[in-house]
């Protein structure tokens, strides 16, 4: 599996740069996994399932499987549910908590051969998740950006500590050596 990630408030670019990532790494055989926040993360969701017949997508969900947040992707949960895995640590009926989402991240990390963050603020849970995954020995992977940018921030600030830049999904392939 391979965690793509990134910001709720993406940008045109960063929603462009998560389902090319998204789509050629499911292509070659890896399970893409995230978190169906809006954004970055249903962005990689949608093109893992769009990549081809026998390509699925692995949910982690900050909520009861039966509490699908946010609501505009019951339509993706759904499609995850017949062609891939939705799963959560909480019980059915448990509504989404801010403090669910940092937890959610472990798991996702946990669960990944590596992180690849496609956009990130400096205080994105995003981070997070790169941080756990950093801790568990997985790869860290960020997507630069304009040194201007909020949204490039933090992917520059994971690069700066020692993430792998990547400028394509073949730069995560030759450092997996997949």
């Amino acid at each position: 599996m391979i965690a793509v990630v990134g910001s709720r408030l993406a940008s045109p670019e960063g929603l462009k740069n998560a389902a090319v990532f998204s789509r050629n790494l499911s292509k070659v055989g890896l399970l893409v996994v995230s978190g169906l926040a809006r954004g970055i993360d249903g962005a990689a969701h949608e093109a893992a399932l769009n990549s081809g017949p026998h390509h699925f997508t692995v949910a982690v969900c900050g909520a009861g499987l039966d509490v699908i947040y946010p609501k505009e992707h019951l339509g993706l949960a759904d499609s995850i549910s017949q062609k891939g895995l939705l799963i959560s640590e909480y019980p059915p009926g448990s509504p989404p908590n801010s403090c669910h989402f940092p937890r959610r991240n472990r798991i996702i990390a946990a669960l990944a051969l590596g992180v690849v963050v496609i956009e990130a603020t400096e205080r994105s849970g995003s981070l997070i998740t790169a941080r756990l995954a950093n801790d568990l020995g997985r790869e860290v992977f960020a997507v630069p950006g304009a040194i201007q940018s909020t949204l490039s921030s933090g992917c520059n600030l994971l690069i700066q500590q020692g993430a792998k830049l990547v400028r394509k999904p073949d730069d995560i392939l030759e450092e997996l050596i997949f």
